[in-house]
């Protein structure tokens, strides 16, 4: 698998300008090895979106294990021309999603691309200069996980939960539709809807049934607008709520007790239930994260071939570098 990653993609950017600027058809160069006639898939997203699990020391690291790496794997099958740049950024809420604010530390510790302000800047800049219909077949994002999760902290949570909510239902429009009006003719765009990531703690000492059903409603209310906004703005929603089991409150068996079937699910798929050293966090692990990517597979379904006037225009400049090379 060759993943473009977000440095990568900048000494990509440099490469061609200064061969543009040195008189030479950048179209026809392949830099930091990416074909000039490549598709990309683009993601963006917080934690999920890279992949992010827990390590024995430390507070975690960027994987190719995400559900992003296992979409970009099942479509490189068919679609082997197709790059992937990941703009997502470990702890990036709607907002500093929208705006670049807040989320310093990991944002500056994982290098995450805010060249033009933010990670959103960052995607439309690379999509108005890849305006080529055909040219970016797919656009996913996962966010607002980290607009709620914040709150999981705090001794009465419900402010901040009304407060994660609004900025959700605020920002979350705007997000998507900028990004479908930057976008070129024939890209498909999928958003994922929530898991809970408080129900971990309901197998853990300290979290209360208040609390608890103040995140569940809260994860229900933001899903729904989630669902909404993704209709309105031409996105498919991979239904990872669902996939989660998130409003199952059932009981099931799970280590030899009795919890609700929520709760075991997300400590089935997620390190949520984990033991010491790594204890209690809310990734997925690699099983959580491929069932992210088989509801977003579903709810994007195969991408379309690569439109033959992509393969043409390479054609046509590949044949007239040979030209100037024989003068």
């Amino acid at each position: 698998m060759r993943r473009l990653s977000k440095t990568r993609f900048l000494k990509l950017a440099v490469a061609l300008v200064l061969l543009a600027v040195c008189g030479v058809t950048a179209a026809t160069v392949t830099a930091a090895g990416t074909p000039s006639d490549a598709r990309y898939y683009v993601a963006l997203g917080d934690s999920l979106s890279t992949g992010y699990q827990p390590v024995l020391r430390g507070e975690g690291i960027e994987t190719h294990s995400g559900y992003v790496d296992d979409i970009y794997l099942r479509e490189r099958q068919h679609a082997h021309d197709l790059e992937l740049i990941d703009f997502g950024c470990p702890g990036d809420t709607t907002t500093s999603l929208l705006t670049g604010i807040g989320n310093y530390a990991l944002a500056g510790r994982l290098q995450c691309d805010r060249s033009d302000g933010s990670q959103l800047n960052a995607a439309l800049a690379f999509l108005h200069s890849h305006d080529e219909p055909g040219k970016v077949p797919l656009i996913t994002i996962d966010i607002g996980i980290n607009d709620l999760n914040r709150c999981s902290a705090l001794p009465d949570p419900s402010s901040c939960l009304q407060a994660g909510e609004q900025s959700i239902s605020t920002n979350l429009p705007r997000i998507l539709s900028e990004l479908h009006e930057a976008a070129p003719a024939g890209t498909d765009f999928a958003a994922m809807t929530l898991y809970d990531t408080y129900l971990g703690k309901r197998a853990a000492a300290g979290a209360t049934d208040a609390d608890a059903e103040a995140f569940l409603d809260a994860y229900r209310e933001a899903n729904a607008t989630i669902t909404a906004d993704d209709a309105t703005a031409g996105f498919h929603t991979a239904d990872v709520a669902d996939a989660f089991d998130t409003y199952d409150a059932a009981r099931a068996a799970w280590r030899g007790t009795q919890v609700a079937v929520n709760v075991a699910r997300m400590c089935g798929l997620t390190w949520s239930c984990a033991p010491p050293p790594i204890g209690h966090n809310i990734h997925p692990n690699d099983h959580g994260y491929r069932v992210i990517a088989r509801e977003f597979e579903l709810a994007i379904g195969r991408l379309a071939s690569a439109p033959a006037r992509i393969h043409q225009r390479s054609l046509r400049l590949n044949t007239d570098r040979a030209a100037q090379l024989g003068q």
